[in-house]
């Protein structure tokens, strides 16, 4: 390379051999965040900042989701994570219990069985407990008619005293 600016870049790679930019030539190519338009688009980047909602609501409507809208989340969350940690402890369960018992049909019968059953029992207290956090939330906003952390620290202890009502204080 003869060290001239001339055949750099790609079109020095294959032949192209195109003219080279000069200082004079970038002269008007404004540097980015410097001038209001983009040498590039010939297109004013202003018009591209949305200073308007992306979306279009009811009038009326809020523009996040209310407790009972996240209820189904929560709830269907819950019964997932149940099935998953329950499975979980019952492969843990299942493998302590057949620990003596040779790899064999029954043994894959008896842990897939602890499996399921473990995953329906956690997935069904966890979803219980969802279902009953969410309903005492909606309860309580619609009866406060305001939405703090009031409502979710009475909804919590609610589902908590009722939870272990059954048990001894």
């Amino acid at each position: 390379s003869s060290g001239s600016s001339k055949g750099t870049g790609l079109g020095g790679l294959f032949g192209g051999g195109g003219a080279g930019y000069s200082s004079a030539d970038l002269a008007g190519v404004p540097l980015t965040g410097m001038s209001p338009l983009s040498p590039y688009l010939n297109l004013d980047p202003r018009y591209l900042v949305q200073d308007t909602d992306e979306f279009i609501l009811p009038t009326g409507a809020n523009k996040t989701r209310g407790r009972f809208e996240l209820a189904f989340f929560t709830i269907g969350g819950c019964c997932m994570t149940g099935a998953a940690l329950g499975a979980l402890n019952g492969l843990r369960l299942g493998l302590k219990e057949t620990q003596n018992m040779a790899w064999s049909k029954p043994r894959n019968v008896q842990i897939l069985n602890m499996v399921t059953r473990q995953g329906a029992l956690w997935a069904n207290t966890l979803g219980s407990l969802a279902l009953l956090y969410s309903a005492f939330g909606v309860i309580i906003e619609k009866t406060r008619g305001a939405e703090d952390d009031l409502n979710t620290i009475a909804a919590g202890t609610l589902t908590g005293m009722l939870y272990k009502s059954t048990g001894k204080v």
